[in-house]
């Protein structure tokens, strides 16, 4: 897919280590909260990103819980200033673990957005199915994403991203448009639980990075809450996952890295967007089903246990299994 010949970044595809009204591309390589100061009032479309968890990562200092919320508060602050009447925020994130207890952050953070004045449209459930395995709890496969935005009056494109409809064929049984096909021909809208598979090892986008979210994650969002030429921020840019999504669909888009190779990394899987050249897995492609794929590994390579039947295993799709 070739994107690098859109009139945007045909205009400009340079990507800039400042902030600038009249740039495409920025990376600015240190602190989000010094970027943030250079970006004018009102002057961005979306704000997305998924801020470091305070798990004690290489690229953060575990602090204590309330200095990493304050922390957040002030990045937070400065993103609503930023943020056109019109615009969203979108903060992604996972569970804060102590002493092996889970703090899920969305909890603990949607008071600095609703202290702001900014309201809630959806608390988004990010489904993938790879993660840490754990003995001690079940093991986390969501992560959320919330979504506010600064007014009532805000942008929100369905059509865009909507999927396709599970019952095409289906009729109004009663009332005027009796025996009338019911869905909406482009598609339904996909609700507030999104399957989509995380960046592990075998996934196409894997980089170094060790937290590093898909990019039909982030194309999701800014196809539905921004047009074309609108800035998207995000204050922790990572890989550039949310600079690749917005050059994909024709936005401007300006994140902060504070770690050098990965501020490089981004700038690398960003040119190679503008040249056409980056492989990302399509947004409209099912997810994988070893059993429908006959994948081998799904045959179980010890003697089954009769007196322990597995939860599912009765079910047609993996009696299909069993059968092989």
């Amino acid at each position: 897919m070739t994107h690098y010949n859109k009139p945007l970044f045909k205009r400009n595809r340079q990507i800039a280590d400042a902030f600038a009204l009249s740039a495409s591309t920025v990376v600015y390589p240190g602190d989000c909260l010094d970027l943030l100061k250079s970006i004018p009032d009102e002057s961005l479309q979306l704000v997305v990103t998924s801020p470091p968890y305070n798990i004690g990562k290489e690229y953060e200092k575990k602090l204590h819980l309330d200095a990493y919320l304050q922390q957040q508060a002030r990045v937070i602050s400065e993103c609503v200033r930023s943020l056109s009447h019109k615009g969203s925020i979108c903060w992604q994130v996972g569970n804060y673990v102590d002493r092996g207890a889970i703090i899920p952050l969305d909890t603990v953070l949607c008071p600095i957005f609703s202290d702001l004045g900014l309201r809630m449209r959806n608390r988004i459930i990010w489904h993938f199915e790879h993660g840490l395995h754990c003995s001690r709890r079940f093991s986390g496969r969501y992560e959320t994403i919330m979504w506010f935005t600064k007014s009532d009056d805000y942008i929100f494109n369905l059509d865009p991203v909507r999927i396709p409809q599970k019952y095409p064929g289906k009729k109004y049984f009663k009332g005027p448009k009796a025996g009338q096909y019911s869905c909406n021909p482009l598609g339904k809208n996909p609700g507030d639980l999104w399957m989509i598979p995380n960046v592990k090892s075998n996934h196409v986008e894997k980089t170094e990075h060790p937290c590093q979210f898909p990019v039909e994650l982030i194309e999701r969002l800014v196809l539905s809450l921004t047009e074309e030429d609108d800035w998207v921020l995000d204050p922790f840019l990572g890989t550039g996952t949310t600079l690749i999504a917005a050059i994909r669909h024709q936005r401007r888009g300006v994140g902060a890295e504070t770690v050098p190779k990965y501020a490089e990394l981004a700038r690398k899987r960003i040119r190679q967007e503008m040249e056409g050249a980056l492989r990302t897995r399509p947004m409209d492609r099912p997810i994988y089903d070893p059993v429908e794929s006959g994948n081998s590994l799904i045959i179980a390579p010890w003697k089954k246990n009769t007196d322990q039947p597995m939860l599912f295993e009765r079910s047609p799709k993996y009696g299909r299994k069993a059968a092989r």
